[in-house]
């Protein structure tokens, strides 16, 4: 009678190998292409099957992108559209050199990467010229079944840049734009404006919680300036009593002066100002007082953190 296998995977191409002279289990991957074992080692089960399934991905990925090249050449050969994942490459390097040019915000940038991706990952195998209306709305509906509409909405604007220049770069035909023909999901405002009380029990709790969200706060309760214009606010934009910004976003350039006043904190911008300056020597109103992570002591504090 045949001893029974005391070690079972589901991974393919992994299988165990149990050695009589030493009592030892091996474990070997078979290549499901060229058929040739490889050995892996007298290891542990989970890592075996972690490294197995590794090089099944590899795989998968090598033979997906080989896929596609052949049939990219033969739509290039035939004068037919790009695949949705083919343009969707090229569409980021668009983006990327947007970026560098200053014709996009960085945060432009960062914000189509999500729907590119949920868009590449749906219809990436599928010529762009055969995406439908309907195609577009099925990941719509997914946003509005998970209460994502504001997502949904950012997922049609992004479609809609990514179809307008495959027009321009003649990969469908000039108006081309289902995701322009799709309903704009909408999207209920829930937001409020705060009561002072309010903002002050948050005031008083962010004492605790960091020595820059306080002073942050203030500077935004002060100027009305966005967060990313508010974390690269500098000592050296202070001049002739004003405090000088260049808002990142529109490139308007405004100077607030530092004499003004909020009758309810019984302070003035310059108050604000003088607060932010310590021990710790540096150029921002915001900075660090010690390193962390990739913080340094004295660094700007990033929009993120604050």
């Amino acid at each position: 009678m045949a001893r029974p296998r005391k070690y079972k995977t589901d991974v393919p191409g992994l299988s165990p190998y149990f050695d009589k002279r030493n009592n030892k289990v091996y474990w070997r991957y078979r290549h499901p292409i060229t058929g040739k074992n490889h050995g892996l080692g007298s290891i542990d089960q989970k890592l075996a099957e972690t490294i197995a399934a590794e090089a099944n991905s590899r795989l998968a990925r090598q033979q997906m992108e080989q896929m596609l090249s052949l049939q990219e050449k033969i739509i290039s050969d035939t004068g037919g559209s790009s695949t949705v994942t083919i343009f969707l490459n090229n569409y980021r390097k668009i983006q990327q050199e947007r970026y560098e040019n200053g014709e996009i915000k960085l945060n432009t940038l960062k914000q189509k990467a999500a729907p590119l991706r949920v868009f590449d990952e749906r219809f990436g195998t599928r010529p762009l010229d055969a995406i439908t209306v309907k195609d577009v709305v099925s990941v719509l509906e997914e946003y509005k079944a998970r209460g994502h509409n504001r997502m949904g909405q950012i997922f049609r604007k992004v479609l809609i840049d990514v179809f307008r220049e495959a027009q321009q770069t003649g990969d469908v035909p000039p108006g081309f734009n289902p995701a322009e023909s799709a309903k704009k999901p909408q999207v209920r405002i829930s937001r409020q404006r705060l009561t002072f009380d309010e903002w002050m029990m948050i005031y008083n709790a962010a004492e605790k919680n960091g020595y820059f969200l306080q002073r942050g706060m203030l500077l935004a309760l002060m100027t009305g300036q966005r967060l990313s214009d508010i974390c690269k606010m500098q000592f050296s934009d202070i001049r002739d009593g004003y405090l000088h910004v260049e808002q990142q976003k529109t490139g308007t350039r405004i100077a607030i002066p530092l004499a003004l006043r909020c009758d309810k904190l019984n302070l003035t911008l310059d108050d604000v100002v003088s607060s932010c300056r310590d021990c710790v020597l540096s150029p921002w109103l915001l900075h660090h007082h010690h390193a962390k992570g990739t913080a340094k002591r004295g660094g700007m504090v990033k929009p993120a953190t604050l």
